[in-house]
């Protein structure tokens, strides 16, 4: 009976130690499962801490502001505060029928507003109104609804029509363009 009674101490020795096997082998699980995601959280906490607390943009690009507006004062005093402000005029609405998706038309409304540095340059301007129509129409028939959807394909269209305007009235340069009416029906 003592053999009997070793025997099962034995067996229980090695499920013992077979346990033990499991419960280290549980152990790396654990750590495997719970630290590793703990340590990647505590990672990302870390970075994202020092970016947002790094260093304040806005406040630095102030003070470089300030200085360079300092800077500036001290070589030029009427340059900043002497600028005319730019003078808007705006196209009349353009008309133009573009195919959609499904290969069906539809009709675009634009209106565009051109910024120029001063009357004169819309007094030059007004006589080659027809030029910059044309010009516009010729490019817009051509678009497709994908050309247009989203913030990069306004910007695209946005560049386009201020590189056409340009051509249109070559000697005269126009700034800027913004787009007040962009509609698809």
């Amino acid at each position: 009976m003592a053999k009997e009674d070793a025997e099962p101490d034995d067996d229980t020795e090695d499920e013992d130690g077979e346990e033990g096997g499991k419960n280290k082998g549980g152990l790396k699980k654990k750590l495997l499962f719970i630290g590793l995601p703990v340590l990647v959280v505590l990672l990302l906490g870390t970075a994202a801490a020092l970016m947002f607390l790094g260093g304040d943009k806005e406040s630095a690009d102030a003070e470089h502001a300030t200085v360079a507006g300092e800077e500036g004062h001290e070589g030029a005093e009427g340059d900043a505060h002497g600028a005319p402000a730019p003078v808007f005029y705006e196209l009349p609405p353009i008309y133009a029928n573009i195919v959609d998706d499904e290969g069906e038309t539809a009709v675009l409304k634009l209106v565009v507003l051109l910024e120029v540095k001063d009357e004169e340059t819309v007094a030059k301007i007004e006589p080659v109104l027809p030029r910059i129509v044309d010009r516009y129409q010729g490019f817009l028939r051509e678009l497709r609804m994908e050309d247009v959807k989203g913030s990069a394909g306004y910007y695209r269209l946005k560049l386009e029509l201020l590189r056409r305007v340009n051509q249109a009235v070559a000697p005269v340069h126009v700034n800027d363009l913004t787009i007040d009416t962009l509609l698809v029906n």
